[in-house]
């Protein structure tokens, strides 16, 4: 147990100083004012919102729906390529280690409460809502939902984002007063949101991560085939998905993070012996 927290503590410790680190335009937080410099070009792997303050750099979820929204450019190459080149060397080992959302929902979870919800009925169903927000608000509404000129909205970020509102929409309207002063029934929606997410983080282990966010969907698809794997160890306890370690839900929160080439699992798997990460470990709890 005492080894559990170790490492628990080891990672919310790299988590964050990763946040610090990618928002440390800390005049931002004093002044009200967004970071506009050459950084912000750059995508972070995180879900981590542009208009946060201290933000250095931009959100993919963001930046993709920004693109698919352009009347001009709807394909790109740097964002797609972004997604690949670190969901193939990563997978969702982002979601557990790179995500300052993330981090938001591994601390209020530790807050006590008589009963937390391990699962429950829809849970697994419920995980595919995840992906149906992708296609759904950053495909395909930022595509065909256009203005009169063209222009898509970033469906996402404008209804949904509860990282958005958070990092961006509760500082800058504490801090503007122009934007206070326009705030309506859209950022009540959000703020909602925000609360009932807040409410389920206590009692569920990170709810956005497993069934709404379209980052982790993302990198979801490439767990099985990610560079980084993950050895379950005794600190896998919280979300029973590491009993895959490498499947599409496992968020890898835990474990013990390591590179091992497929070449290695095929031919370990071709002696008749089952790779090290595919075999199942019995969670601790």
């Amino acid at each position: 147990m005492a080894k559990k927290h170790r490492a628990q503590a080891a990672r919310h410790a790299f988590q964050l100083l990763w946040a610090a680190a990618t928002n440390s335009f800390f005049a931002g937080f004093a002044t009200g004012k967004i970071y506009t410099g050459n950084l912000k070009s750059v995508c972070v792997p995180g879900l981590n919102c542009y208009s946060c303050p201290g933000a250095r750099a931009a959100c993919p979820i963001g930046a993709l729906q920004a693109v698919i929204g352009d009347r001009k450019f709807q394909v790109s190459l740097y964002v797609f390529g972004f997604l690949t080149v670190v969901g193939g060397l990563l997978g969702r080992f982002v979601c557990g280690f790179l995500c300052p959302f993330g981090l938001v929902q591994d601390l209020l979870h530790k807050i006590p409460f008589p009963k937390k919800i391990r699962t429950f009925r829809l849970d697994r169903l419920l995980r595919y809502l995840k992906y149906g927000i992708l296609a759904l608000f950053v495909i395909i509404l930022p595509m065909f939902a256009v203005n009169p000129i063209g222009m898509g909205m970033p469906w996402f970020c404008k209804w949904l984002c509860p990282a958005g509102t958070l990092e961006g929409g509760v500082p800058l309207v504490l801090m503007v007063d122009v934007i206070r002063a326009a705030v309506g029934w859209l950022y009540a929606w959000k703020m909602a949101l925000l609360i009932v997410l807040i409410v389920l983080s206590v009692l569920i282990y990170r709810p956005f991560c497993k069934y709404l966010c379209p980052l982790g969907a993302i990198y979801a698809l490439f767990n099985r085939v990610s560079l980084c794997r993950v050895k379950p160890t005794e600190a896998c306890a919280e979300c029973k998905m590491c009993a895959r370690p490498n499947g599409p839900e496992c968020i890898r929160c835990a474990g013990r993070p390591r590179l091992r080439s497929d070449f290695r699992a095929r031919k370990t798997a071709a002696e008749g012996e089952p790779a090290a990460e595919d075999s199942p470990a019995q969670p601790a709890g």
